[in-house]
């Protein structure tokens, strides 16, 4: 089984990160396909569309409508639920403690949080912690979570220069966990919103437009996607390339 690493920079819009020093995410897109038009849901919040992308369908099917969880009326299998049911390994490490519903409990190999989004040490620090968990064990789906970009945007502003130092930072961060990968592994990177002013939140072409960027084996080089790619494509997308089956309930298709 091969090895599927998906990153998400919270709050990096897509201009951002062509503006910003990111000689990892570079290459990424030199060997890989990617869009940087990509569609986030509504409202553009990060429990919202983290909680689209793992259980692949929209706010108005999973609930989830603020930066608070609530349990799903109607359950909805997630794609950690898919991956892990299925015989595989699992891990997340996030930095912000929201996250930590997008699993249920006990279907996580490894689960870390650290409480420190606030400085871009903390992703730094996270992404060593990541780094080591690979190199230690076999996993087959790890998701990284990068929280420092967004709260840059809020304090400093979403263009201002410390946002986009912020997501040259979490470059340097993917790099780490891409250096104790395996050789056959397949990197998503995308963002769960983009952003305005000093928030996100709305249906502004600012706040919903994420980019996506997929290499790996199999994956042809230097390709822009044509195609609109939503955030609830994401899910089938992986369980695609894992050779397992999306269920019903998710909405996307997969991207590659």
């Amino acid at each position: 089984m091969r090895q599927i690493i998906l990153f998400s920079v919270d709050g990096m819009r897509p201009d951002g990160m062509v503006e910003a020093k990111t000689p990892v995410i570079d290459g990424l897109i030199a060997r890989g396909a990617h869009t940087l038009s990509a569609r986030t849901v509504m409202p553009s919040s990060t429990l919202p569309c983290h909680t689209s992308l793992f259980l692949g369908c929209r706010p108005e099917r999973h609930g989830i409508n603020t930066n608070t969880w609530t349990p799903p009326v109607r359950p909805i299998p997630g794609l950690i639920d898919v991956i892990h049911l299925a015989g595989n390994t699992t891990a997340s490490f996030f930095n912000w403690e929201q996250l930590r519903d997008l699993s249920p409990p006990g279907l996580l190999n490894g689960s870390f949080f650290m409480k420190n989004c606030d400085v871009p040490e903390g992703d730094r620090q996270l992404a060593d912690l990541a780094a080591q968990w690979l190199k230690d064990h076999d996993t087959t789906f790890a998701f990284v979570y990068l929280g420092y970009t967004d709260i840059a945007g809020h304090n400093h502003g979403w263009m201002s220069e410390p946002y986009i130092e912020g997501i040259a930072n979490a470059d340097g961060c993917i790099g780490a966990v891409l250096d104790a990968a395996a050789d056959d592994c397949l990197v998503i990177l995308t963002s769960d919103h983009g952003g305005h002013g000093q928030s996100h939140g709305t249906d502004c072409v600012e706040d919903m437009t994420t980019p996506l960027v997929i290499a790996g084996p199999g994956i042809a080089e230097g390709i822009t996607l044509e195609k609109q790619v939503h955030i609830t494509d994401i899910a089938p997308t992986v369980t695609r390339h894992l050779g397992l089956q999306a269920p019903d309930d998710w909405i996307g298709e997969a991207i590659i």
